[in-house]
């Protein structure tokens, strides 16, 4: 039988935790096409593969392209050949970011119509000098504002949650009380608003992905909150690093995996994950006997790992 996730809402006003109706469990993969995948991504693609199909849920995968300056032409095609080649089929037809624009705006609409969110002119300069941290000042101007960022008027502020592998999560208070950008000066979406919106838009009832992401978490779960919408479950896992606190990463130009001969990635990914190594056989097959034998509890709980240089261009 699948898992059946319990969601839970909570009540802004009362704080208190109420659980919703069960569903099937969805994961997803959602690489950035700013370069082609490497060891670290497989070790996420990887990660949420097995955790879903190990809960005969569905796995989606969604592109991530709401940077322009930062993608590269023809990533986004290039991962989708890559996780073809690695056996990692996803359920349905890919999401991409760009096509979801009028739902990020409209949400933004909404939530500055009803003094939710507002514009903010504040340079990075000038957040510096306030101790890094923004204060709201643009919040309290009257007449409102209109140009610059687009700010959410943080009414949640998280800054607590328990994540599946990593356990209690805390983070700085202030961090988690500041109102976060949701939409940059330049007209680009912000990351935060886009990844909530899909979440909630695939029904996404965990989320799998790497530890560069844990602390940000909690002005996700924030925005769920305040837009009154599911809250996935928060499952990270240890980055995959070249040396300690340099994580492999596609800016700092880690080596694309082998699409020809995927065997050996596979094992090492698995191995990384704390996981049994599987037959080397079809790509099929092995993700078969991994999906069988994967276990949540030995996935390493460190939020990164090193790893030999053997092993970084697997």
């Amino acid at each position: 039988m699948p898992l059946q996730v319990g969601v839970v809402y909570v009540n802004l006003a009362t704080k208190k935790f109420t659980a919703m109706s069960t569903i099937q469990y969805i994961g997803r993969f959602a690489p950035s096409p700013s370069g082609p995948l490497h060891f670290g991504s497989l070790i996420a693609a990887l990660g949420s593969y097995l955790r879903a199909h190990s809960q005969q849920g569905q796995w989606l995968v969604r592109i991530e392209d709401i940077d322009p300056p930062r993608e590269v032409a023809g990533a986004s095609d290039d991962i989708l050949r890559t996780l073809d080649a690695y056996g990692l089929h996803w359920h349905g037809t890919a999401l991409y970011q760009h096509q979801r624009y009028d739902a990020y705006q409209h949400q933004i609409e909404q939530l500055i119509s009803h003094d939710q969110a507002y514009f903010c002119q504040c340079t990075r300069k000038i957040i510096q000098a306030s101790g890094g941290l923004y204060d709201g000042r643009c919040g309290q101007c009257q007449p409102r504002l209109s140009q610059g960022a687009i700010r959410i008027r943080n009414q949640a502020r998280v800054d607590i949650f328990t994540d599946l592998v990593q356990g209690e999560i805390v983070v700085d208070s202030h961090f988690a009380a500041e109102d976060f950008i949701i939409k940059r000066s330049d007209g680009l979406y912000a990351y935060q608003l886009a990844v909530v919106l899909d979440d909630a838009y695939q029904g996404i009832t965990e989320v799998v992905r790497g530890c560069d992401l844990l602390e940000a978490s909690c002005r996700q779960i924030s925005l769920f909150l305040q837009l009154g919408l599911n809250t996935p479950n928060w499952l990270h896992l240890p980055l995959a690093c070249a040396e300690k606190g340099f994580k492999l990463s596609k800016q700092n130009h880690a080596p694309a995996i082998d699409t020809q001969h995927p065997q050996a990635s596979i094992n090492a990914a698995l191995a990384f994950l704390g996981q049994p190594s599987v037959d080397i056989d079809s790509v099929d097959v092995m993700l078969q006997q991994a999906v069988a034998q994967f276990c949540l509890d030995r996935i390493p709980k460190h939020k990164e790992i090193v790893l030999a240089a053997t092993n970084r261009a697997t």
